[in-house]
């Protein structure tokens, strides 16, 4: 075992280091290595591809449906640990081709951390689910329109690989540093301690394995409740029992489409389903959240609502749907012509696409968020990046003790990452220019759509590195490419893969780099897992979703599918209506001088005030360190999830996450540190192995139950229109 270091520890020559600078790294990440456990073994690859096979099919195969159901990385983390412990000791620990330089064993010792990590990463590849899935989804099932398997192959792996070469180029400024410590991945620093080391058990309490067993059982016994006896728990809405007769009381009461007051999900799922698990999220990240989202949901939309702004009441309260201005939805494909462009003509004849007002102002609260997010890294972070520009290039480093460990290992060169970037680009140049035809991207877009996202990667980085929330550069690159290649729907959506998921992709890389930093993982080894674990999840991706679409009748078409159907697909709606929105229709047509919405630009310039109104305010009290705890970005970016989230979700996190994150955390700091986050992982294995078997044993075989509880929310009336003359089914009609 290598010498344990403590922060602070004369055993550390360089005097000039940085300590552990965050709290909750220093109660968390062991500051030790044993640099003899071997990574890359047998064990790994078979246990860390087949994770990543089967989250792969499992989280596609449930992403198509009414509730989809996303399965972590942690059950498999989990999952793998009896399976590894059991070949350590059945399999075969004869040395091959002893002597040579080709010598190897399949069974190297006990199963350990490192392996156990890798396995995890591999696993993480199949958990986080590949986006470009969504092209596929819009344009042969709700366009109608053809598109091969290579075509669409090719948008798949470029856009999941072309994060690596921005992972690479910024890892200096997201990984190494001490203060960029990614809040997400102490969840399973936690759970990898939990599972491997052995501490003691306190007097009257339990170990760290014990208690994520305790939560583990807790969470998957209690799930049978919410996910099939119970179902109203995922989102209780008892306001609306009030009056069941009045749209303004559901208006009011419902969590799933309404304003949500008093609503509650006493489920995992809801809680921890959009916005990550709360226990994980900083103090100062959650209030940050809640502001925002108080502020979006209890004054603006009510105000825009019930002041009938962009004649609001003529639609929903809440709905990410597109309407006729006399408030039915928009028969999208009565304006597509047969180049698969928009027939401007028939536009003209049916009238502007409508939507939500509330849908409308969370574009405006998305542009504002943009604009924030730069300023605020100039203004909070920009001498501290021009720091770590100088140190890169060869000044002086002050590295904390992780970092410091890191060291005895080779690193990844630079060209490695580089090489993967050009190539990549250049198959995406190929592609879009002998597929014309399909994906309408042209040359120059592939490089605008790469310039956004390098622009954009740094300054999301450091947030999502310190508060666990990174906002989106969806709305950025629609916009973008909708002004300079409109009627376009698939060039659209191609150009925000690659300049958005490209980021959220190398995001997600530097994330898992960070954790492999944490856990002491030799770097090259990281990089394998994450290659390897990439292109496979990607293959079996776009297998199964093929396999469904040619499988399923009607997938995702609500107006052919069955009244009780589970495969209606609301997160692929949600990406279909933003293509229509900023790709067929166009933004100059919804924002510009041809839309209803122009105004709604005026939010970027908000967004650009706001942080530098927050950074006058800390330099002239700068002893008042709470001011710099405010945000911007993250609190104007608090609803960028809404919709497909709603407000029930962001409740019930809100609540949990002021619990753990100030109650706990602040008046119960033993407790906090020794159990938090294992709780977290517990109650996330926990949902996740009863959701499958709930599915395996009840849903395929059509068992179910249909009583009062049976329905979330019961708040039927929250999505009527209320102005005089509008006539929906199931809806009254006012006069």
């Amino acid at each position: 075992m290598a010498e344990i270091h403590h922060c602070g520890h004369p055993a550390v020559e360089d005097a000039d280091y940085e300590e552990c600078s965050v709290r909750q790294v220093e109660l968390t990440v062991p500051k030790t290595d044993d640099t003899s456990l071997p990574a890359i073994t047998f064990r790994m690859w078979v246990l860390g591809l087949g994770s990543c096979v089967l989250l792969s099919f499992i989280n596609q195969f449930f992403w198509y449906r009414t509730e989809p159901l996303s399965i972590t990385s942690i059950s498999a983390q989990i999952a793998v640990v009896p399976i590894g412990h059991l070949m350590a000791k059945t399999i075969t620990d004869r040395v091959f081709f002893q002597g040579t330089r080709w010598e190897f064993t399949l069974n190297p010792g006990p199963f350990n951390v490192k392996e156990h990590v890798l396995i995890t990463i591999f696993a993480n590849s199949g958990a986080g689910s590949v986006y470009a899935t969504h092209i596929l989804s819009a344009v042969k099932l709700f366009y109608k329109k053809k598109l091969s398997f290579l075509p669409a192959f090719v948008v798949m792996i470029t856009t999941q690989v072309l994060g690596f070469g921005w992972a690479g180029i910024f890892r200096k400024y997201l990984v190494d540093p001490g203060e960029m410590w990614w809040p997400g991945n102490l969840v399973q620093v936690s759970l990898f301690r939990a599972l491997h080391e052995k501490d003691k058990r306190p007097k009257g309490g339990t170990t760290r394995t014990q208690f994520f067993l305790i939560a583990f059982i807790c969470g998957f016994a209690y799930y049978i409740f919410p996910g099939f006896l119970f179902p109203m728990l995922t989102a209780f809405s008892w306001v609306c029992l009030i009056n069941p007769s009045s749209v303004l009381v559901h208006q009011l009461g419902s969590g799933l489409n309404g304003l949500g007051l008093g609503s509650l999900g006493l489920d995992w799922s809801t809680i921890a389903s959009y916005l990550g698990s709360p226990l994980a999220s900083p103090w100062f990240a959650t209030a940050n959240i809640a502001i925002g989202y108080f502020v979006v949901m209890y004054v603006m939309t009510p105000l825009t609502y019930w002041f009938n702004l962009y004649d609001a009441k003529n639609f929903p309260l809440y709905s990410s749907s597109l309407f006729m201005g006399n408030g039915t939805v928009y028969d999208i494909s009565e304006i597509v012509d047969n180049n698969f462009r928009l027939d401007v003509k028939a536009y003209e004849q049916r009238g502007p696409v409508h939507l939500s007002t509330f849908f409308a102002m969370t574009y405006g609260f998305g542009f504002a968020t943009l604009a924030a997010t730069v300023v605020h890294i100039l203004l909070f972070h920009g001498s501290d990046l021009w720091e770590q520009s100088r140190r890169a290039f060869g000044a002086s480093k002050k590295i904390d003790i992780h970092t410091k460990l890191m060291k005895v290992y080779k690193p990844v060169p630079s060209w490695w990452f580089l090489a993967i970037l050009a190539v990549n680009i250049a198959a995406i140049l190929f592609a879009c220019s002998h597929y014309q035809e399909t994906l309408q991207l042209p040359w120059w877009g592939v490089l605008l759509a790469c310039g956004i996202a390098f622009f954009f990667t740094l300054p999301i980085g450091v947030i999502a590195a310190t508060t666990n929330q990174a906002p989106g550069l969806n709305i950025i690159t629609e916009y973008v490419i909708g002004y300079l290649y409109p009627e376009r729907p698939v060039a659209n959506m191609c150009f925000k893969v690659y300049g958005y998921i490209s980021m959220t992709q190398a995001l997600t890389f530097v994330s898992d780099l960070k954790l492999g930093h944490y856990m002491k993982i030799p770097p090259r080894a990281m990089f394998m897992a994450q290659v390897a674990g990439t292109l496979v999840s990607v293959v079996i991706y776009q297998i199964t979703a093929w396999w469904l679409m040619d499988t399923i009748p009607n997938l995702c078409d609500t107006s052919l599918l069955p009244p009780n159907s589970q495969w209606t697909c609301p997160m692929d709606h949600v990406f279909y209506d933003a293509s229509v929105i900023w790709g067929l229709v166009g933004p100059r047509r919804i924002f510009g001088d041809l839309g209803v919405y122009p105004k709604v630009n005026w939010f970027f310039a908000v967004g650009a005030v706001a942080p530098f109104l927050v950074w006058l305010v800390h330099k002239a009290f700068p002893k008042q360190q709470w001011i710099r705890m405010i945000n911007m970005p993250v609190l104007l970016g608090a609803t960028a999830m809404m919709p497909p989230a709603s407000s029930v979700n962001y409740t019930s996190w809100i609540f949990v996450g002021f619990l753990s994150g100030y109650v706990v955390y602040r008046y119960y700091p033993k407790w906090w540190e020794r159990h938090n986050y294992v709780l977290s992982g517990g109650l996330d294995a926990g949902t996740a192995f009863m959701s499958v078997l709930i599915f395996a044993v009840m849903q395929m075989t059509k068992r179910e139950l249909n009583w009062w509880g049976s329905s979330p929310d019961g708040c039927p009336l929250a999505s009527c229109p209320t102005a005089k003359g509008i006539s929906v089914e199931g809806c009254p009609v006012y006069s």
